[in-house]
C-alpha cells in the first residue's frame, strides 16, 4: 500500500502547464506547477521552427510548489501560430518535454496602440446665406465687361457704318450716263459756242437796223 500510496504522490510531468498570454501589452509563457511534494523543478523553454529549437527563450527553477499552484513568467514577444518546446526536468522524477505550446491567432496590443475615445461632436453644416444682393451698374461678374447698350454704341442697329449710305443724285446720274471726269471742259466749250451764236446773232441784227435807216 505504501508503495502504491507513494508513487501516487510522486511528481510527474502531469503536475505542469504553460500558457502564452499577454501582460499589459507584451507576450509572455507562463509555466505553473502543482506537485504538492514540492520537488525542484527546471524549466526551460525553446522557440520551435519546424520541429527543430530555433532560440532558447530562457530557463527557471519552480522551488516549493503546492498542490494550488507555483507559476514562473518567461518574456517572450510570441508571434501569432509560434510555437514553444517547454522541457522540465525534476530531480529523478521527470525529464521530458509538455506538449508543443502554440500562441494565440492575435499577437498583444499595446495600450497606446488603442485610440482614445473622441467626444467632439461632428460640426453642424453651415446653412447657406442668402447671395449678396449685386450693386445696379455694375456688372454680374467681376473681369467681364458690360455689353453697351444700342445707344452707347456709334453705329445704329442694322446699319452697316458708312458704306451704306446713298450716293449723291449726281454721281448716280453719271454711272448711268457714263460720262466721266471731262463733262466739266465740253460744257465749258460748249458754253462758248453758245456765247459766240449770240454775238453774231446780236451782230446782225444790229447791222439789219443800220441798213434800214
Amino acid at each position: 500500500m505504501f508503495g502504491v500510496a507513494g508513487n501516487a504522490m510522486a511528481c510527474t510531468i502531469k503536475d505542469f502547464s504553460a500558457v502564452a498570454e499577454c501582460d499589459g501589452g507584451k507576450g509572455v509563457i507562463r509555466v505553473t506547477d502543482v506537485d504538492p511534494l514540492g520537488v525542484p523543478a527546471e524549466v526551460t523553454v525553446y522557440l520551435e521552427n519546424n520541429g527543430a529549437d530555433l532560440r532558447k527563450v530562457g530557463t527557471q527553477v519552480i522551488e516549493g510548489s503546492t498542490a494550488e499552484g507555483v507559476t514562473v513568467t518567461f518574456d517572450e514577444n510570441w508571434k501569432p501560430k509560434a510555437e514553444y518546446r517547454i522541457h522540465i526536468a525534476a530531480d529523478k522524477y521527470v525529464d521530458e518535454d509538455l506538449p508543443i505550446l502554440v500562441a494565440p491567432d492575435k499577437s498583444c496590443k499595446k495600450a497606446d496602440d488603442t485610440p482614445p475615445a473622441s467626444d467632439d461632436k461632428p460640426e453642424k453644416p453651415e446653412k447657406p446665406g442668402k447671395p449678396a444682393e449685386e450693386e445696379p451698374g455694375k456688372p454680374a461678374e467681376e473681369g467681364k465687361a458690360p455689353t453697351p447698350s444700342p445707344s452707347e454704341s456709334g453705329t445704329p442697329a442694322g446699319s452697316g457704318g458708312t458704306n451704306n449710305l446713298p450716293s449723291p443724285e449726281g454721281d448716280s446720274n453719271l454711272a448711268e450716263t457714263g460720262a466721266d471726269s471731262d463733262t466739266g471742259p465740253i460744257a465749258g466749250v460748249a458754253a462758248v459756242l453758245v456765247a459766240l451764236g449770240v454775238s453774231a446773232v446780236f451782230y446782225s441784227m444790229r447791222r439789219r437796223g443800220s441798213s434800214m435807216r
